[in-house]
């Protein structure tokens, strides 16, 4: 198999879109649970296939270099994984759809990310991390609901316009 190589606008989407999931993230750390995160990584996923997982680990490299490595940063290896799956092979569309998996996903989240301490502390740790964070999971939810009922139309007819305008141009 032929080796593939990234053309320059290929590594300039890749860039851009990794850097929009760090910096939203960064300026809306002050919010408990409140991110652009997941609905960026749903546009991007939707809209630029494999690269989308691409900008996704380097989101995931760039928060350990910001925040330090830690146990939450291994559950952030896996942790996107259900969310870019689902974007890119559920092909339904619309504002409704995306708002309700975006909410499950950050319903979930936390259960998700509970792997390691399952692995570490045992059954009763893991229902433990659970359990103390239900109260953040259920605004997680609530917000990841909220942003992308709001955005996920005007953020995705604006990618829509970059796409056609010819200045990114993306098959598969």
């Amino acid at each position: 198999m032929k080796k593939q190589r990234f053309s320059a606008k290929e590594v300039a989407v890749i860039g851009a879109c990794a850097a929009l999931m760090v910096i939203s993230q960064v300026a809306l750390s002050g919010i408990p649970n409140v991110e652009l995160v997941s609905l960026f990584l749903i546009l991007f996923t939707r809209a630029f296939k494999r690269d989308a997982f691409i900008a996704l680990y380097l989101y995931v490299i760039a928060e350990g270099l910001i925040y330090g490595i830690g146990m939450w940063w291994f559950s952030y290896l896996y942790c996107w994984l259900p969310l870019y799956f689902t974007a890119r092979f559920l092909k339904e569309d619309g504002a409704l759809l995306w708002a309700i998996v975006s909410g499950l996903f950050g319903l979930l989240f936390g259960t998700i990310c509970s792997i390691p301490s399952f692995i570490m502390f045992g059954f009763s740790g893991g229902v433990s991390w659970i359990v103390s964070g239900l109260s953040f999971d259920l605004t997680h939810a609530a917000g990841n609901f909220a942003v992308a009922l709001m955005l996920y139309k005007p953020l995705s007819l604006l990618l829509e316009c970059v796409t056609r305008s010819g200045i990114v141009t993306y098959e598969e």
